[in-house]
């Protein structure tokens, strides 16, 4: 009735307090067993004593008295063994009583970290995420593109060099091999010099202008291919979003 007059006890409090008491009965238990095992040695000597004397009687009723000691140091031991096995199950329920409270604490943030956990908001992060990443990967595909056409006109026009330039040495030598085993036809008369149209420099520039036109329409298939797949990308990706 001790919450009547004052604060209620709280079931750990009650338990520590019940705990106490306990403890304090098994030290009471101990030091009285410990009184009758004194008074058992010092009934064990008197019986010695008096056997010694011949004293019969005395020493019957002494060991009457001796087994009733020890009877009584037997039960003490008892009770201490019982009074331990109440403890042990009052720290079983402290134990108990902690994980539960602990387990309360745990719950309780759980609970409150499932409410912070917004789903939907979640997935549009994701999503606007993977937005720009896509989008991010499409503009360095295409700088990389842009990069490799400007790195690589450089390099494609000296090997164009490099090819007209051999082709038209290996016609320059072929267009001489034939005008020299062709007969000569003109006459050449006093005062007039002789002309022999070579066809080389003709040949050359047609090269040029092929090697020209087949640069620029390289240029312009690379540049509609980039247009083309940004077109197709930005069309995915608006198709998407709308699902």
């Amino acid at each position: 009735m001790e919450w009547l007059f004052g604060k209620r006890l709280t079931p750990e409090e009650m338990l520590r307090k019940n705990q106490r008491a306990l403890n304090k009965a098994m030290r009471d238990l101990d030091r009285e067993r410990m009184k009758m095992e004194q008074q058992e040695k010092k009934v064990i000597a008197d019986i010695k004593k008096m056997a010694k004397e011949g004293q019969m009687d005395a020493v019957k009723i002494m060991a009457k008295d001796l087994v009733r000691t020890r009877r009584y140091v037997k039960k003490f031991m008892v009770m201490k063994a019982n009074i331990q096995a109440v403890s042990l199950k009052i720290q079983t329920l402290r134990s108990q009583n902690a994980m539960a409270q602990a387990m309360k604490g745990v719950t309780k943030a759980m609970q409150s970290m499932n409410r912070q956990l917004n789903l939907p908001q979640i997935q549009r992060i994701l999503q606007e995420f993977e937005k720009q990443s896509e989008i991010m990967d499409m503009k360095e595909e295409v700088m990389n593109d842009a990069i490799d056409d400007a790195m690589a006109d450089d390099a494609d026009e000296e090997e164009s060099d490099a090819v007209v330039n051999q082709v038209l040495d290996e016609l320059g030598l072929q267009l001489g091999d034939q005008l020299s085993g062709l007969p000569s036809t003109a006459v050449s008369m006093p005062g007039q010099s002789t002309k022999q149209p070579t066809a080389v420099p003709a040949v050359r520039q047609a090269v040029e202008k092929l090697t020209r036109c087949h640069a620029y329409l390289k240029l312009v298939m690379r540049s509609a291919r980039a247009i083309m797949v940004t077109y197709l990308r930005y069309r995915d990706l608006s198709l998407r979003h709308k699902k």
